[in-house]
């Protein structure tokens, strides 16, 4: 049987990725010649082997012993801590963190490479730093001096971790209906008290504090979201010395008992009276949570990648040593990863996470030069697609590895159907898909006229002319199918801008609209590949592969294009 604990990192993907894909050296242009491919293959290098040897042993314990609750304090599985404890002596909490926090400042394009890597290794571990992640960009967006100093920096060098805290039992998607009120103490601070649920690593035993950001409302507040105020809650109070003094106001009351990821503890929290901080503007507590939710939107396309990976790791290891029956147009005894088959499913799921991969580095690239080069508008449009389609596909693809391994892959012992578990809280929590895809109907295609959707056709497009100055049978395969697609892919946003006077047609296909995007710019990832591929000289074993999964990716799923356009025209059936 396969060791369920064995992950590799894709360093070659990332290094091809880095170097070629997207043009030369694309971490040296981003980051001003401060970092290069090299340096950022060296730290994912050294991210996958401390990945494969301290996290990825921890994954499947984390699953069958899970997070428990010991008289009110939530207890992780044993070895929990040791790895915290590493990957904080490690400097990987550090190196994130943006420098104006007092982090290393990692370009983004290099730290989502290390995400799918954290993420692949074990979800549930990773859950803590993406939480963590989130709360420091978020006060790093809009907390006093005061705050930062005092919990910021603990937070960047990972002795403290942090969590957000919307969601309550009548609060999910509508933020304007929370109840937790923050009541103001003679002193300046706020009394917090109420109930907050799904609270995602809200309580555990590997750090030695934990930064709660709550949403609450205040005396006399507007009614709905706008009365809404940001609040920092410790776990424990803090002594003059920075050290963790005295229990604060908050109790876990449960541990959720979830489909998956068991090892991330998932809190219900009572405040009662606890002491908080305020964060940023009274009534402007949306605007820094948003900061904290937008971080972890593009993490979950980066865990969804991840998972996904690891998924594929394990059903192709599988099918690599498996015999059953005889292989047709193959020797005796060949494994049943040469039934046609099993290569379709093997072949969809690794073309699939070649394009997430890509796509994540394209999203953190984004970001990166956003400043300099202009590009925050196309990395905001990217985040809803990244989010929603790579985390519905991860569910395709890790149901396939199960498949792979026929009636094993539905026993526990494998470990596959693990990672189906874990993957399907995806495109559910940070906002589900229909959440994902109506901001990207309302607010990135319909308010901006299509403008910047028009923009992404018109460089896919490039792509094409690209690949058609190319002598090679797949290019000119897959700039056929690249430009069907990008036409279908018009004439859907049209049919959205068309909408626009009536709302429920677009909101009723915005899903669809989000997924033919995914599909489509996975495409384009492939493009990209099959161009660097066709430029080498002398052809490599990956080349081959690359090029197999471009063609593989072009039937099977760039073409779904066409179907989803037609869904998307149709609008509301009524």
């Amino acid at each position: 049987m396969v060791d369920a604990s064995t992950y590799t990192a894709p360093v070659e993907d990332y290094a091809f990725l880095y170097r070629e894909a997207f043009g030369a050296d694309i971490v040296a242009r981003a980051t001003a010649d401060a970092m290069t491919a090299d340096d950022a293959i060296d730290v994912l290098t050294a991210a996958g082997e401390f990945a494969g040897e301290v996290l990825a042993p921890l994954d499947q314990v984390g699953d069958r012993v899970g997070a428990t609750l010991v008289d009110g304090q939530a207890r992780l599985p044993e070895g929990f801590a040791e790895a915290y404890a590493a990957l904080v002596e490690g400097g990987w909490i550090t190196a994130e963190a943006p420098e104006s926090a007092g982090g290393d400042g990692l370009p983004t394009l290099v730290q989502n490479g290390l995400g799918e890597i954290w993420n692949a290794s074990n979800m549930a571990f990773a859950l803590c730093w993406m939480l963590t992640a989130g709360a420091i960009h978020a006060l790093d967006a809009v907390a006093s001096p005061e705050i930062r100093r005092i919990y910021l920096a603990p937070m960047v060098e990972g002795r403290w971790t942090g969590t957000m805290n919307l969601t309550e039992p009548q609060a999910g998607t509508d933020l304007g209906a929370i109840r937790t009120t923050a009541t103001p103490n003679e002193d300046g601070t706020w009394s917090i008290s109420g109930q907050k649920i799904f609270i995602t690593w809200g309580d555990h035993d590997v750090a030695e504090n934990i930064v709660h950001l709550v949403l609450a409302r205040t005396p006399g507040a507007p009614d709905g979201a706008k009365g809404i105020s940001l609040f920092v809650v410790p776990k424990f109070l803090v002594n003059p010395d920075g050290t963790p003094g005295e229990r604060n106001g908050v109790q876990t009351v449960s541990l959720e008992h979830k489909i998956g990821i068991h090892g991330s503890p998932t809190a219900v929290l009572a405040y009662e009276g606890a002491t908080g901080y305020l964060a940023g503007d009274l009534h402007g507590g949306l605007a820094g949570m948003f900061v904290m939710m937008n971080s972890a939107r593009a993490g979950m396309g980066l865990q969804a990648t991840g998972v996904s990976d690891r998924a594929l790791q394990r059903a192709a290891a599988y099918a690599a040593d498996r015999l059953q029956g005889p292989v047709l147009d193959r020797p005796a005894g060949a494994p049943i990863a040469e039934h046609p088959d099993v290569r379709r499913l093997l072949l969809s799921m690794s073309s699939e996470i070649f394009a997430m991969r890509a796509m994540g580095v394209r999203l953190g690239d984004l970001f990166d030069r956003a400043e300099s080069d202009g590009t925050l508008a196309m990395a905001e449009f990217f985040v809803p697609i990244f989010k929603g389609w790579s985390t519905e596909e991860a569910l395709r693809i890790t149901s396939e590895g199960i498949q792979v391994h026929g009636g094993m892959g539905f026993i526990e012992e494998t470990g596959i159907a693990q990672h189906y578990r874990d993957a399907r809280i995806m495109p559910i929590y940070e906002g589900t898909t229909a959440i994902q895809s109506n901001d990207l109907v309302g607010r990135k295609v319909i308010r901006d006229g299509g403008a910047t959707a028009s923009a992404l056709f018109d460089e896919i497009t490039a792509t094409v002319a690209a690949l058609r100055a190319v002598d090679h049978a797949v290019a000119t395969r897959t700039a056929d199918r690249l430009e069907r697609a990008v036409a279908a892919a018009r004439r859907a946003t049209d049919a959205v801008l068309g909408f626009a006077s009536s709302p429920r047609d677009a909101y009723a296909v915005s899903v669809p609209y989000l997924m033919l995007l995914g599909f489509l710019v996975g495409g384009w990832m492939h493009a990209l590949a099959v161009v660097a591929v066709a430029g080498h000289a002398d052809a490599a074993p990956a080349d081959a592969r690359r090029l197999i999964e471009a063609d593989f990716y072009g039937v099977h799923h760039l073409s779904r294009v066409a179907s989803l356009a037609e869904t998307v025209e149709a609008g509301e059936i009524a």
